[in-house]
Parts: C-alpha cells; structure tokens; sequence
C-alpha cells in the first residue's frame, strides 16, 4: 500500500487518497523501477533493474519498437518524445512518477465522466473508476485514445469512498447491464469490466 504522505505530497489533488490506492494497485505492481514492455499481446522479458539508471536504460533500448510502461503507475514511457534517448531519469522516481501517472489518470477519469454525461453522480463512480482503469491499461476509450486525447475539463464524478471492487452499499441502487448503452445514460450502462482481471500484464487485453 502507498504510503499516505507519498500520496499527500505527489499526487494529483483531484483524485482522492482511495482513488489513488486503487489506481496503482491495478495497473502497478508498486515497483518505481518496473519497465514492462509488450509487442502486440506478447510481453518481453526484461531484466529486473536494480538502479535508476539501470530502469531507464532498459526503457531507452525498447521505447520506439515496443510498448513501454514504467514506474509504479505503469506511465506510458513514450508521450511527448520521438526516441529513447529523450526518456527522463525522473520517471523512475517514485514520487515524479506518481505525479505524472494520476495527473494523467485524472483527465482519463474525466475523459469518461464526460462521456457518462450529467447521471456520473456518486452512484456512478465505481463504473467510471472502472471504465477508467481500463482505458488506462488499453489506452483507449470508445475506440480513441486517451493519452493522447485533448482533457475536457471539468469535474471527476463525485468523490467517495472507493470500496474493493464486487462490493457496492446494500442502499446503492444496481446498474443493469445490456447491450444499448447510449453515452449519457447511466441506467443503461453495465460493469463492462472486472477489476480483479485488470492488469498490465493481463492476457487479451491490449497496451499502448
């Protein structure tokens, strides 16, 4: 678990202490130093780094021929650079790392309450975390992508406690699931995926 003073001091302020935890545990292993590279739904194996300097070289060899997700929140090692040689030692510090991932989580998680519409209420937000964490892992949201994607602003759906996924309050109400589910429309919007199969190294699930 992430140290509460880690998150205090690096995270993005828009994601809760909750969303934050749950966010590394399910695209991160913890580790600043990870560098998981994939071709297409293959994983490579790489050494494991024992330095910094170690990690960044190992991203710097395979950034440009393969995907690369470094550091606990797994970041998409090549955004805003053309080769490897302009990789950042600072993603593989764990707080810089941190930063980066939820400041980009957040306009992920903000990509999809927009796309949830005026209903992303606090009812909503186990499925936008969910939708969220998966796009985070895939890349993609509705078939576009979400690094890349301009952040539309405005809020998260609204904050609460994030409970570990399968559970929900007995008074929340359950969101059906169904094949027409129309943007804006909570109601019609099914769990589309599970949490406990969410992960980088996940088989069928495609990176970025």
């Amino acid at each position: 678990m992430l140290e509460a003073a880690l998150i205090e001091k690096c995270a993005d302020p828009s994601l809760d202490v909750h969303m934050v935890e749950e966010f590394v545990r399910a695209v991160g292993n913890g580790d600043p130093l990870a560098v998981t590279v994939k071709v297409g739904q293959k994983k490579i194996l790489v050494e494991k780094a024992a330095t910094p300097e170690e990690a960044l070289a190992i991203a710097r060899r395979y950034v440009g021929h393969a995907s690369v997700r470094v550091g606990m929140t797994s970041y998409p090692a090549h955004l805003g650079i053309k080769s490897g040689t302009e990789l950042s030692p600072t993603l593989f510090d764990a707080c810089e790392n941190l930063r980066m991932g939820t400041v980009m989580f957040a306009k992920v998680m903000r990509i999809v309450t927009r796309w949830y519409g005026a209903n992303a209420s606090k009812e909503a937000l186990p499925y936008v975390l969910s939708d969220s964490l998966h796009a985070w892992v895939s890349g993609e949201f509705e078939g576009k992508d979400v690094f890349e994607a301009q952040d539309p602003g405005g809020p998260i759906a609204e904050k609460q406690a994030v409970r570990p996924h399968g559970t929900r309050n007995s008074d929340e109400p359950s969101l059906p699931s169904g094949a027409n589910v129309q943007p804006g429309d909570i109601n019609s919007a099914g769990m589309r995926i599970d949490l406990s199969g969410i992960g980088l190294n996940a088989p069928g699930v495609p990176v970025r």
